[in-house]
């Protein structure tokens, strides 16, 4: 059963990759609709960013399961996606951001500032989309080849970051602790399978 679903995987890959986008864009088109509609009211500022860094978050959860769902069911043809689904993590984190800075700042450099001094889950939102940043200009598979262990190293980064985006998620709000509760108790059950890949991953530092 595998082995043919690996195989149609592959035999309609572009096909597939084409529904991906698709779907992975349907969040951005709901988010307008209900801009558009007032669905979210007169004043959906607020709305619009956290919807779209849950979008961001969900997306990258979606990621981190190709991994362990390709070794479990023996299907190596699903991480051909993974790339493109981390491209959309980015393209989501950057509208998060770009809505927080247009919208609620109104491109205020002095504001922000003033924001960053006052709310620290902003300096972690920041060092997260940086990341973030680093780890979609490097996907290309010439510069993968180009750093080799350091391509590793840099991607590797992705756990601290899913946890970095969690407790980003946590301190933003002002009540109600349940959803960002819910998102690291998933991440870290994605993890715990991978310990001993992330052991090997933070100890590749140690030896240069």
């Amino acid at each position: 059963m595998s082995k043919s679903l690996n195989r149609w995987l592959q035999s309609y890959r572009w096909q597939l990759k084409l529904l991906l986008h698709l779907a992975l864009l349907s969040p951005l088109a709901y988010c307008v609709s209900a801009v558009l509609m007032q669905w979210w009211g007169g004043d959906p500022v607020q709305q619009i960013i956290h919807y779209l860094a849950n979008s961001a978050l969900n997306i990258l959860l979606l990621t981190l399961c190709l991994a362990p769902l390709s070794r479990r069911y023996k299907i190596p043809a699903l991480l051909a996606f993974r790339r493109l689904i981390g491209l959309y993590v980015f393209a989501y984190a950057c509208l998060h951001l770009s809505a927080y800075w247009l919208f609620d700042l109104a491109l205020d450099w002095s504001l922000f500032v003033e924001e960053l001094v006052k709310r620290p889950y902003i300096w972690l939102g920041m060092l997260a989309f940086m990341v973030l940043l680093a780890m979609a200009v490097t996907s290309f598979k010439a510069l993968q080849q180009r750093m080799g262990q350091r391509w590793l190293q840099l991607h590797g980064f992705i756990y601290p970051l899913s946890l970095l985006v969690v407790v980003h998620f946590w301190w933003s709000l002002k009540s109600g602790y349940l959803e960002p509760l819910i998102y690291a108790a998933i991440f870290l059950g994605l993890f715990w399978p991978r310990r001993k890949q992330i052991s090997r991953w933070y100890k590749s530092f140690a030896k240069g």
